[in-house]
């Protein structure tokens, strides 16, 4: 065989696999054939199979394997700054598709895709991170913006920049937005007491805090529908 050839199985397979996903989408292949479509362009000669099913045995599926972090996924061998790169740059398209449905948007009217924003952005990540959605009048989300990232279960947030940032860019409403890495989305006190201190701020400047969400692994918690606020 020439060097740099790919072996003929190799190529078949690859070939198979792309018309299947042209004809029946993403709905047509399990998570570890999605993966080695992604692990083709990383790994242009060799099968990615064994790869593509190693990922999964340690991050446990097709979303967890794409928002592991690159130090994570370095610890599975075979998988390199290539195919880490390949990975992140899918993490990073879910994130930009899925903001695009809801950013410019009145959110009462994009609800359910403001929840598939949160859980695409947040739900895998392995620390907490706090996130704020400004809100105009007419409650169409102008900006979404981190504002701090922390560990495992712990991130720090400051009411006073949340609502000096609303001020800064004429938002007239809120929503929080947090995730919880063990997967749970039960607030802890420490949710309600810092969301409490942030509506106390926000409504002495008249600017509306339309909820909390809770983000978890494969649910969330809404502070309003569950009475908190």
């Amino acid at each position: 065989m020439a060097a740099g050839r790919v072996p003929s199985y190799i190529a078949d397979h690859r070939k198979r696999l792309r018309a299947r996903f042209r004809d029946g989408g993403a709905a047509a292949l399990p998570d570890y054939e999605m993966l080695e479509l992604v692990l083709f362009r990383a790994i242009p000669r060799q099968d990615v199979k064994p790869l593509a099913r190693a990922l999964l045995d340690r991050f446990g599926d097709f979303n967890a394997v794409v928002s592991a972090s690159p130090a994570r996924l370095a610890e599975v061998s075979g998988a390199g700054e290539a195919v880490i790169t390949e990975l992140k740059i899918v993490e990073a398209a879910a994130h930009r598709l899925a903001q695009a449905r809801v950013l410019q948007r009145q959110v009462i009217s994009s609800w359910d895709a403001l929840l598939a924003y949160c859980q695409t952005t947040m739900a895998h990540q392995e620390t907490e991170q706090f996130r704020v959605l400004y809100l105009d009048r007419k409650n169409v989300l102008i900006a979404d913006e981190p504002q701090a990232r922390g560990t495992v279960d712990h991130v720090p947030v400051y009411p006073r920049e949340v609502v000096k940032r609303a001020l800064e860019i004429n938002a007239s409403a809120l929503i929080l937005v947090h995730n919880h890495p063990s997967g749970d989305p039960t607030p802890s006190a420490e949710d309600i007491d810092m969301t409490r201190q942030i509506l106390n701020a926000a409504d002495a400047l008249g600017i509306a805090l339309h909820d909390h969400l809770v983000i978890g692994r494969s649910r969330e918690i809404s502070f309003r529908a569950e009475g908190l606020l």
